[in-house]
């Protein structure tokens, strides 16, 4: 079976050219002392390279307006420096990112600031162009959560060192919204239908496996973290062969264990396949009835714990990103997140934040509150281009092209 998944990824890896817990988005105490965007996001510089350090400790570095906004203006003074020549992304405390600060756009939305939180998320999209198609090599240490819209940050960048302390999720569904920031389009590019698994249980990946399925570049011991930025600093490059034999230096060769979700990938694509959520969820009943599979109950449990509406629109993103370039499922997400923003068809973003982090007794109200209410019309209007008067995500093509 093992044999089947490495010969997938190494399919996987020719063809797209590669050599973001439910409490993990925001649960945590506000970071009062890190108002300040310089502060919420710091900079060290080396001897031919810049370091992004993430600097919300207290809510796991959780991403915000200023702080996106900063990292992309970072990253493109930093491109146009030929002084550097590489640049690298971390994070301070036991997180690299775990992913948006849900809790402050609920707050933006109850408060009628749509503007700003579309402001968010055009800049959030727009850094992740802007690594997916960046001209210097770059590294995104991956050490603790990476989540979400913390794993869009970093997954379509050049080089991804995972560790021991690895926590890749996307749990979106579990509160309401989708997986983004062009989660649709890396997950959809995941041996067989395991993107379709993580994106509708939003169950977690250690470093280990991201390796194994080709999500990081790297993997190295949380403990070695200090060696490998000691001998990047030293660095007088801009050449990603010498980053890559660096980095490959104090690497680890490591393979999933037995317990791994990745040795289940024969029943994730017989379940997982199917063409709707409620086909999925039949045949994982099924599967378990049949076999007995506790496996099979906790990913049945962890689906039905999402809100239905989400799910039907999670599981149509990453169909469709399957066939879509990374700009093309950027431009998607962005009217997909205006839909959820906008509570035209639903409010159970701003609901799933309320009983997961906010209230937390995880008795979120949905609406529609079963699958076979969600209807087709309320899935489609998710995807339909943007109205006159609301621009469409715009993004650099003609001038960057991803090398993803």
């Amino acid at each position: 079976m093992m044999q089947r998944f490495k010969g997938l990824i190494k399919l996987k890896q020719a063809r797209n050219g590669l050599l973001s817990y439910q409490r993990n988005f925001s649960a945590l105490p506000y970071d009062a002392q890190y108002d300040d965007p310089q502060d919420q996001v710091l900079v060290e510089g080396r001897a031919k390279s810049r370091a992004a350090i993430l600097n919300r400790p207290a809510s796991r570095n959780a991403l915000t307006i200023p702080m996106v906004a900063r990292l992309k203006r970072l990253y493109e003074s930093w491109e146009e420096n030929h002084d550097i020549g590489f640049v690298l992304m971390k994070g301070s405390g036991k997180a690299f990112c775990s992913g948006s600060d849900v809790i402050s756009l609920c707050e933006l939305l109850n408060e009628g600031k749509m503007e700003e939180c579309k402001t968010y998320f055009q800049t959030l999209y727009k850094f992740v162009y802007l690594q997916a198609t960046y001209l210097k090599p770059n590294v995104a240490i991956l050490d603790g959560f990476t989540m979400g819209s913390g794993a869009g940050i970093a997954v379509p960048g050049m080089f991804r060192v995972a560790t021991n302390k690895t926590v890749f999720a996307h749990p979106e569904a579990q509160i309401g919204f989708h997986p983004d920031a062009g989660a649709s389009f890396y997950l959809s590019r995941l041996p067989g239908y395991l993107g379709e698994y993580l994106a509708l249980t939003g169950d977690k990946l250690n470093g280990v496996e991201m390796i194994a399925c080709g999500l990081a570049s790297h993997y190295a011991l949380h403990e070695r973290l200090d060696l490998i930025e000691e001998r990047l600093g030293k660095l007088i490059t801009d050449e990603a062969t010498v980053i890559e034999t660096s980095l490959a230096q104090y690497g680890d060769l490591v393979y999933p264990d037995k317990t791994s979700v990745l040795y289940k990938i024969e029943t994730i694509d017989k379940c997982f396949s199917h063409d709707t959520v409620e086909e999925i969820v039949d045949a994982l009943e099924n599967e378990a009835a049949n076999s007995y599979n506790e496996w099979c109950k906790n990913a049945i449990s962890k689906i039905k714990e999402a809100s239905p509406l989400s799910l039907k629109v999670t599981l149509h993103s990453i169909r469709e990103g399957r066939f879509q370039s990374l700009d093309q499922c950027l431009a998607r997400e962005y009217r997909m997140s205006l839909a959820g923003m906008s509570k035209r068809v639903s409010n159970d973003f701003c609901e799933g934040v309320r009983a997961r982090l906010v209230d937390k007794d995880f008795a979120p109200k949905w609406d529609p509150p079963s699958l076979e209410e969600v209807s087709k019309d309320m899935v489609d209007g998710y995807f339909f281009p943007l109205g006159e008067l609301e621009p469409e995500l715009e993004l650099p093509t003609a001038l960057r092209e991803p090398y993803i």
